[in-house]
């Protein structure tokens, strides 16, 4: 059996002062807490993605890069990555390059998201995916 943990990078108050916590502190925090993970031998560690203006986790590679440089043998992977907002080549290849980063610990986890605040970051728009979508059913 493999245990796991996967969070996002929220804000959040500080429960002794009601303070909003800082983005940057924020940031620290979750690498803490991967880093602890990792000590504690938790199996993998996940970092969702979200575009909306209360969360910090709008690049999860580059956070998991960070941690993997911190922690020795935790897998780090996406929680999950949203298709719609990405490209999935750049996905793809930003991946890799933290699979080359953590030395082969690195999962990719993809989905669809559950905002649609993501959809206007994509490469993906209306007009393409409507065209995309005649062109296949034309061609089949």
């Amino acid at each position: 059996m493999h245990l796991g943990v996967d969070s996002f990078v929220s804000q959040v108050t500080d429960p002794e002062t009601g303070i909003m916590v800082g983005a940057a502190d924020r940031m620290e925090q979750m690498l803490e807490t991967i880093v602890r993970a990792d000590e504690a031998g938790v199996d993998n560690f996940g970092v969702g993605e979200h575009h909306r203006a209360e969360f910090f986790d709008s690049a999860p590679a580059v956070i998991l890069a960070a941690a993997a440089a911190l922690t020795k043998r935790i897998r780090l992977h996406s929680a999950v990555a949203v298709l719609s907002a990405e490209d999935p080549v750049r996905l793809f290849q930003s991946f890799a390059t933290l699979d080359l980063i953590s030395r082969g610990r690195a999962e990719l986890i993809v989905g669809r998201g559950s905002f649609v605040e993501a959809f206007p970051c994509s490469v993906w728009t209306r007009r393409t995916t409507t065209r995309y979508s005649r062109r296949s059913s034309t061609s089949s």
